[in-house]
């Protein structure tokens, strides 16, 4: 008889991709099990976003998450005494990981009052292809480029 199969994340059929990544997104947001207080912070972001490009909200998110997920990252490989930095493509969730953790560094870094407001700002310039998310992103896709010799090194 065959295994019945576990579907990963129990609401995934209950929600659009969309909405999923937003739960996501708060969910890396939250700290201390408080999570409504990063729902409150999220929804605030999305308004002022928002407002101040009379767009949706959810595209403009998709579109910043999007301009800061990174296509390949280094990994360090130790071969013959020598440690090298390998190239290596990244997953897709990975890649969201990746873009959610570095949205939210550099929006708790900005100088804005409240997490909202930087959170927005940081929003805004990931849309507009610029702020420290992206800056980020290019500099992990130049080292990537820099060490692209030793991509023979990948298992």
């Amino acid at each position: 008889m065959a295994r019945k199969k576990i579907v990963s994340g129990h609401l995934k059929n209950a929600i659009s991709k969309d909405e999923h990544i937003s739960v996501k997104f708060v969910n890396c947001i939250m700290r201390d099990g408080k999570k409504s207080v990063a729902e409150k912070v999220f929804k605030d972001a999305m308004e002022l976003v928002e407002e101040k490009l009379g767009e949706s909200s959810l595209k403009v998110f998709e579109k910043a998450i999007g301009n800061i997920r990174p296509s390949v990252e280094v990994k360090s490989r130790r071969v013959g005494g020598s440690t090298y930095q390998v190239p290596t493509e990244i997953k897709s969730s990975r890649q969201t990981a990746l873009a959610f953790r570095w949205l939210l560094r550099f929006s708790r870094s900005r100088s804005e009052k409240g997490l909202s407001n930087k959170l927005a700002a940081e929003l805004l310039d990931a849309y507009n292809e610029r702020g420290g998310a992206v800056k980020k992103k290019e500099d992990t896709h130049k080292m990537a480029e820099a060490n692209k010799a030793f991509a023979h090194f990948r298992w």
